[in-house]
């Protein structure tokens, strides 16, 4: 686990400079995104994945082995995440960095799904980004959900830094064919009809085409914050 204990460097971009970006990597191969933004941001760059698989992890790390990886623990995630976390530790040798919030976090059940993905995920995510990093990699892609489907390539994040979405305009044909042909570990749960995994309490097979249906079922909430 790496944390660096002083500020990055900030490299300022305005909205009109960052448009310009996304619309100039729109039809860039992710691998080409990825190489400008380990370029450009250099060690204030990382990567934040929840396991589900880890195509963005392989594309990453082909450009950058020793790019941070960040997965938040929240202490609710399934057995076969945290197994898949770590035998990508193993294949990657991943500069892994673990986020958990504080002991007294909230919790699902007393608290309420908002604020316990607010206290257990989004806050501490968000205070390592701004006080760590500059930039991040995203894996969200377009035909993850209608809520999705409007995703940039580049964009700023909440707290105003680079959020870098590089398979932004992958379809699923082109990520199964990228797992296949590079052997790419998958949660074990994908195969048991989990098209979107998360924490154990609030995830549960679902319809492939709606893959993010499984996802808070029943209730109107679609994100947990981090992508908002």
């Amino acid at each position: 686990m790496s944390v660096s204990t002083s500020l990055p460097r900030r490299r300022r971009f305005s909205r009109a400079q960052l448009d310009a970006l996304d619309r100039e990597f729109e039809s860039a191969h992710p691998t080409e995104i990825i190489q400008w933004a380990t370029a450009t941001f250099g060690k204030g760059l990382c990567l934040a994945t929840s396991f589900a698989d880890t195509l963005l992890v392989d594309l990453a790390t082909s450009v950058d082995p020793d790019i941070p990886v960040v997965f938040s623990d929240t202490g609710f995630h399934f057995a076969e995440t945290l197994d898949t976390m770590r035998r990508a530790q193993v294949r990657y040798q991943l500069d892994l960095v673990v986020l958990r919030g504080t002991d007294d976090r909230v919790d699902v059940w007393q608290d309420g799904v908002d604020a316990c993905c607010a206290a257990r995920k989004v806050a501490p995510f968000r205070h390592y980004l701004r006080t760590q990093r500059d930039a991040w990699l995203s894996g969200l892609r377009r035909s993850d959900s209608a809520a999705r489907s409007a995703a940039r390539v580049i964009d700023f994040d909440a707290d105003g830094l680079v959020k870098i979405n590089p398979i932004a305009g992958w379809s699923d044909e082109q990520v199964d064919e990228y797992i296949t042909t590079r052997d790419v570990l998958v949660n074990p749960l994908a195969a048991d009809g989990y098209a979107s995994i998360g924490c154990w309490p609030c995830t549960e097979p679902a319809d492939a085409d709606d893959p993010r249906a499984g996802r808070w079922a029943g209730m109107t909430k679609t994100e947990c914050g981090l992508h908002l």
